[in-house]
C-alpha cells in the first residue's frame, strides 16, 4: 500500500521527532545512538525522494493542522523552491551524521547524545520551515530552528562557546521579533492573509516608501540569510564543533535564511510588484556590498573556520541578490546557489574539521606541508573551493553564471562586474591553504592521536568516517555540474505568477 503524499509530508517532521527520542533512549550505547541517528537521516531522505517524485509529477501536497484566526493558520504544503530546500537539507543530513561519529569520537567530545537529539530537532524544524504554507507557519519554525541550534553552537560549555551563543541567540532573535514579526502582523493586516501566493499578496496594498520599509523590515528580520550588518552571530557561531558548522551553519540554518527571503520575494511581494516598483533596488546594492566586503574580510582571517565563515556571508548574499534583481533567471540563480554552495561549502567546512581532528590547528599559517600527508582531506577542500569559486566542472559555476545572466537582463552591468571581482577574492582566500599545503615546507610537528588511518606510506588522515563524507560531497560538486540541469527543471517550475 502506497504511503499518502499527505501522510508523507507529516513524517517529514514527525521521523526526526521520533528519531530525538530513540537516541535519547539509546544515549548510554554510543554505537546503537549513532545507528538512531543514521537511520532516523535515511528513512528522512527517503521519504523526501519520494515527496520530490511527486513533485515533479505536478502533485502539491498540502496539509492544514490548525486555524487561529481567518488567514492565520499553521498549515504545509510543498512548492518547488521548497522542495529543493528539503532535498539538500535532508540528503546532506545523512553524509553529516557520518562525519558527526568521526569527528565526536576523534575529538573526544563530552554530551553527545544531546549533540544529536539537538540536531533531528533542528533538520525537522528546517524542513518545516521548507514545507510552510504560509508566512505564519514559517515564522514559527524559524524560531524553533534558533533556539534548537543554539545549545548546538554553545555545545562546548566554555566561555567561549557561552560568548559566542550569546551573539547567536540575541542577534537571531532580536532581528526575528523586532523586525520580521513586525513585518508579518503588518503583511497580515494589509491582506489578511500570509499564504504563500503565487504572484504575491500585496498588490495594490502599498506603494513607495511604505512598501520599502515593509521589504526592509523581511529583509533584516531574517537574520539567518546573515545580510550586512546583521552578520556578526554566523562568525560567533564557529565556535561550536565543526559538524555544526557543517551543516547547520552552512546548510539547514543559513540556507533557512535565504529561502525565505526568495519565499518571501516570490510569494509575499511577487517579482512582478517588486520590479515594477523598483522597491528591491536598494536590496540588490546591499547584497553587492555584502558580497565583496565579506570576501575582503576573509582575506584578513588566519583562522580558517573564520575565514569560511565570512566566505558564506559573502555566498549567502548571491541568493538575497536572485531575490533582489526580482526576474525569473534571478530566482533560478539563487535557488541554484542554495543547493551549490551547500555542498561546496559542507565539504570546505568538513575539511577544516577533519585538520582539526589530526593535528588540532585551526590556523591556516600553521597549515604548511599538511597537504602531503593529509591529501584526500586538501584534495576535497581544492574541489569544495572550485566550487565556491564558481569554476567549471564544479556546481558552482552555473549558478554564478545564471545570476550574471540575471544581471544582464535587467541591465546591470555593475553587478556583472561584482561577481566577477567575488570569484578573484574567492581564489585569493581559499586556495593559498591548498597552495601551502601541498608545497610549503612542512614545520615538522606531529599529528594527534586521532589520526590513525594510514592506509599509505606517509599519510595521515583524520579517521575514515571524516574523511569519507568530505570526499562524497567534494565528488558530489562535481555531480552537480553535470546534473544542473535537473535543478533547472525543478526551479522552472515555481509558479511566479
Amino acid at each position: 500500500m502506497m504511503l499518502s503524499l499527505e501522510w508523507a509530508l507529516l513524517l517529514s517532521f514527525i521521523l526526526p521527532a521520533l528519531g530525538a527520542g530513540l537516541i535519547a533512549l539509546t544515549g548510554r550505547i554510543p554505537n546503537l545512538r549513532e545507528a538512531s541517528t543514521l537511520l532516523t537521516a535515511i528513512l528522512l531522505f527517503a521519504n523526501t525522494l519520494y515527496l520530490l517524485d511527486a513533485v515533479l509529477a505536478g502533485a502539491r501536497p498540502e496539509v492544514e493542522l490548525w486555524a487561529l484566526l481567518p488567514g492565520l493558520t499553521i498549515a504545509f504544503a510543498i512548492e518547488p523552491l521548497g522542495m529543493l530546500f528539503a532535498t539538500v537539507a535532508s540528503g546532506l543530513w545523512i553524509v553529516n551524521s557520518i562525519y558527526s561519529v568521526g569527528y565526536m569520537r576523534g575529538n573526544g567530545e563530552k554530551n553527545q547524545t544531546s549533540f544529536y537529539i539537538c540536531f533531528a530537532i533542528a533538520i525537522g524544524s528546517a524542513l518545516a520551515i521548507a514545507y510552510s504554507a504560509n508566512m505564519f507557519t514559517l515564522f514559527l519554525f524559524y524560531e524553533v530552528l534558533t533556539l534548537s541550534t543554539y545549545p548546538l553552537v554553545t555545545h562546548k560549555g566554555n566561555e567561549a562557546a557561552r560568548n559566542g551563543g550569546r551573539v547567536y541567540l540575541g542577534i537571531l532573535l532580536s532581528t526575528s521579533i523586532g523586525f520580521l514579526m513586525i513585518a508579518v502582523i503588518w503583511t497580515w493586516v494589509l491582506a489578511g492573509t500570509l499564504d504563500f501566493t503565487p504572484g504575491g499578496i500585496l498588490t495594490g496594498t502599498l506603494t513607495g516608501i511604505p512598501l520599502a520599509i515593509l521589504l526592509g523590515l523581511y529583509m533584516f528580520g531574517v537574520g539567518k540569510a546573515a545580510l550586512m550588518p546583521f552578520h556578526r552571530w554566523l562568525p560567533s557561531a564557529m565556535v561550536a564543533p565543526t559538524p555544526v558548522s557543517a551543516l547547520l551553519h552552512a546548510v539547514a540554518v543559513v540556507k533557512a535564511g535565504v529561502f525565505t527571503v526568495l519565499k518571501v520575494a516570490i510569494y509575499i511581494f511577487g517579482i512582478d510588484l517588486l520590479n515594477e516598483t523598483g522597491v528591491s533596488e536598494w536590496l540588490m546594492w546591499l547584497a553587492a556590498a555584502s558580497i565583496l566586503i565579506g570576501s575582503l574580510i576573509a582575506m584578513t582571517k588566519d583562522n580558517l573556520k573564520a575565514r569560511l565563515a565570512y566566505s558564506t556571508i559573502s555566498q549567502l548574499s548571491y541568493v538575497t541578490l536572485g531575490a533582489a534583481l526580482a526576474t525569473s533567471m534571478g530566482v533560478i540563480g539563487g535557488g541554484m546557489q542554495i543547493a551549490m554552495h551547500a555542498v561546496g561549502k559542507i565539504t570546505l567546512f568538513m575539511c577544516a574539521g577533519a585538520i582539526y581532528v589530526a593535528t588540532h590547528k585551526t590556523e591556516i599559517s600553521d597549515m604548511r606541508g599538511l597537504g602531503r600527508v593529509m591529501p584526500f582531506t586538501f584534495g576535497a577542500f581544492f574541489i569544495g573551493a572550485l566550487s565556491i569559486i564558481g569554476l567549471p566542472p564544479m556546481g558552482g559555476a552555473w549558478s554564478k553564471f545564471t545570476l550574471m545572466l540575471a544581471a544582464a537582463d535587467t541591465g546591470q552591468f555593475i553587478i556583472i562586474v561584482v561577481l566577477m571581482l567575488s570569484s578573484l577574492l574567492n581564489v585569493a582566500y581559499l586556495l593559498p591553504l591548498v597552495v601551502r599545503g601541498f608545497f610549503s615546507p612542512a614545520p615538522g610537528a606531529s599529528l594527534s592521536s586521532a589520526s590513525t588511518w594510514s592506509p599509505v606510506a606517509g599519510i595521515q588522515e583524520a579517521p575514515l568516517f571524516c574523511v569519507i563524507p568530505l570526499c562524497l560531497t567534494a565528488i558530489g560538486c562535481i555531480v552537480l555540474f553535470f546534473a544542473a540541469d535537473h535543478v533547472v527543471s525543478l526551479l522552472e517550475m515555481i509558479p511566479l505568477r
